[in-house]
């Protein structure tokens, strides 16, 4: 069985490798864009589409205010993009807008916006796979009763890919993303080509009515301008997972900042390029999508029958002339996989700062450790669990889980382009190149503006989708601000506990040792107990046990007479017939009387080859050490006697685990395995 589970491990996760291939895992830069910019890259499928579904609760009245949503979003874009490529190159250790609040804001900040992304990841792999497997459903609608797993069985997909390692995921995932890129691209040409001779392509929804939202009917004034701002921070989802590169520019090939930082612009690029030109088709096309397709008016059929197609699934059929074309099952086929693949890029985000996170003392530090293949396996699987059980609970609807995205995302903009600020104010202080301080100042100003912008968008998300579902991604960060503060101080405390002020006390020897060894039966396994504690010469040793029956108590006094032993035996009255709780008081006792003895515990404990024997051996044993562990200057030892069942599990593994990361060389014929493998 071990050997088999260690079979399929290395099948399904590849060689474990060194720490000294660490380098070999660095990207370039053709392989980081779909890595770290899949997020942003893909939410052109969706960020439309949210812009359309909040302005068309009012009717088809307000579709004119589009364009001027889609510039803001765009706008906005530019300035993220502009402020973190000064975070790329001020702090490129990869801590991103962490490192940044955290440096120039303090601890209590960037634990906010620590909270904030680890959130915002997961809810990233949340939307990003349910609106792929919505886009896979536009496509074969006849999938529809199985989006719960399917969404589940992508994340498990996305799991064993990444597991595999970095640049293993990036060359698994280029391809679609590039294949996204170019189907969509060449969809937004081939339709703006037509428009311009005179032959605009016609949406399958162009010919059907809005009726307006009862709650959004003729809005004025003040109500309007919040549906137009519900509308913008409904199509800010196209940022989500900019500052993605910030967070990993230690996995780009060196020059590392200025790799991250190319990437960043061409991410920017492509993105609004792509998102221009999806809105803009949505509006030649006359696309009608609402919350709720009985607001459709002019339908063939009934509503309750009658699936939307998604914005893009609705373009692709106009401009390449139809479902059945095949440019549209291209742009389907790509615009899933993409959506899915999005998540790509919090499976590398979550890792990396729960890593530093977990460096720093705020999160278990297992998930510091790299696995097998020098990936952060323990964040990338606790991601994963979390982004599948959300998925259950909320039934993998797009709709309902894209309220309680972005929220983190902005929180970390707005906090890491002011904390960027300050660190310009610091530099600007004591530079006197005035070329340098031409160019801080220039930062300086890129950085506020994104602080006052995002700021803004901060502030609109939380007025329009608090009610709507992102209070319980507010409730959420809270909850991990606390948590994570609390392991911080659990760490300081018990380092504090452990430190070693005066070494020579500490290794004061005990005035004396006394071992006890802990018998209920005379048979091989309680001699080899008595052995060794004998063998480890204690200055006082004496034998243990509980009298549960009279007779059997009676029958060991006899044998340990015939023994002939200078160990006394010491027997415990139990009238209520309970084992653990005399041994315990008795041992404390013990100790109460000599606080500057070591009391050593021996007890004899069978080792057994099937799980089913652990059911029906050494039940006394485990509750025993777990009552005197927890008793100050006892020692506890296990004397095992290996029955002959144990025989069947006792298959040690050819390195121990941690050899390949500890850089222990393998057995000859290992190397020669791995090597004629390699040779093939």
């Amino acid at each position: 069985m071990v050997k088999m589970t260690g079979l399929l491990k290395r099948l399904a996760l590849g060689r474990a490798m060194r720490s000294e291939e660490l380098h070999e895992t660095l990207l370039p830069k053709r392989l980081a864009l779909p890595i770290f910019a899949s997020d942003p890259l893909s939410s052109v499928a969706y960020a439309t589409q949210e812009i359309l579904l909040v302005l068309t609760l009012g009717g088809m009245a307000y579709l004119h205010f589009t364009p001027w949503i889609a510039a803001a979003v765009v706008a906005l874009m530019a300035v993220v993009v502009l402020s973190y490529r000064q975070v790329v190159h001020a702090y490129p250790s990869g801590g991103g807008s962490y490192e940044v609040v955290s440096t120039n804001l303090g601890d209590a900040a960037g634990l906010v916006v620590a909270a904030s992304l680890l959130v915002d990841y997961v809810m990233t792999v949340a939307v990003s796979v349910a609106s792929g497997v919505d886009n896979t459903i536009s496509a074969v609608p006849e999938l529809a009763e199985y989006r719960v797993l399917m969404a589940v069985g992508f994340v498990a997909l996305l799991t064993g890919v990444n597991l595999r390692g970095m640049r293993e995921s990036g060359q698994a995932f280029a391809a679609p993303t590039y294949l996204f890129i170019t189907a969509v691209l060449i969809m937004v040409v081939t339709g703006l080509f037509r428009y311009t001779v005179g032959r605009p392509p016609v949406s399958e929804s162009a010919g059907f009515g809005v009726t307006a939202d009862p709650r959004d009917a003729g809005l004025a004034g003040f109500a309007l301008v919040m549906l137009c701002l519900r509308a913008f921070s409904s199509g800010c989802t196209a940022l989500t997972g900019v500052e993605a590169i910030s967070n990993g520019v230690p996995a780009f090939r060196k020059p590392k900042s200025k790799n991250a930082a190319t990437t960043m612009s061409a991410m920017g690029i492509i993105a609004v390029a792509m998102f221009v030109g999806v809105t803009a088709l949505a509006l030649i096309t006359k696309v009608r999508i609402t919350d709720d397709s009985c607001r459709l008016t002019g339908l063939p059929g009934d509503c309750g029958s009658y699936t939307q197609r998604t914005v893009i699934a609705q373009l692709a059929a106009a401009v390449f002339g139809g479902e059945h074309s095949a440019g549209f099952y291209v742009v389907q086929a790509a615009t899933a996989l993409v959506l899915i693949l999005a998540a790509n890029t919090a499976f590398n985000g979550f890792p990396l700062l729960a890593s530093i996170l977990a460096q720093h003392r705020y999160l278990p530090r297992q998930l510091h450790n790299r696995g097998d293949r020098l990936a952060f396996s323990n964040g990338i699987i606790a991601l994963a669990l979390a982004a599948g059980l959300l998925l259950w609970f909320f039934h993998a609807d797009v709709t309902s889980l894209i309220h309680l995205y972005i929220l983190g995302v902005f929180t970390s903009f707005t906090l890491s382009q002011t904390g960027m600020v300050r660190h310009w104010n610091r530099e600007l202080r004591t530079e006197t190149d005035p070329v340098r301080r031409r160019r801080g100042q220039v930062a300086r100003v890129i950085n506020a503006s994104g602080a006052v912008v995002t700021g803004l968008v901060l502030v609109i998300v939380l007025a329009t989708k608090f009610t709507q579902g992102a209070w319980l991604a507010v409730v959420a960060a809270i909850v991990l601000w606390v948590m994570m503060r609390g392991i911080r101080r659990h760490y300081d405390a018990v380092a504090a506990e452990l430190a070693v002020a005066d070494p020579r006390a500490e290794l004061v020897h005990p005035s004396r040792v006394l071992g006890i060894v802990l018998i209920s039966t005379l048979h091989k396994p309680t001699l080899r107990a008595l052995a060794y504690a004998r063998a480890s010469k204690p200055d006082r040793l004496e034998a243990l046990t509980v009298a549960v029956d009279r007779d059997e108590t009676k029958s060991l006094e006899r044998q340990w007479e015939e023994l002939d032993t200078d160990v006394p035996l010491k027997v415990l009255a139990s009238p209520y017939r309970e084992i653990t709780r005399p041994v315990v008081e008795y041992v404390r006792s013990v100790r109460r009387e000599s606080p500057r003895d070591v009391v050593g515990v021996f007890i004899p404990e069978y080792v057994v080859g099937h799980w089913w024997e652990h059911l029906l051996h050494n039940q006394s044993a485990l509750w025993l050490k777990s009552r005197l562990l927890f008793t100050p200057g006892v020692m506890v030892t296990s004397v095992p006697w290996q029955l002959t069942s144990a025989g069947h599990a006792d298959h040690p593994a050819r390195r121990a685990p941690g050899a390949t990361r500890r850089g222990e060389p393998a057995p000859a014929h290992q190397h020669h395995r791995s090597g004629a493998s390699s040779g093939t």
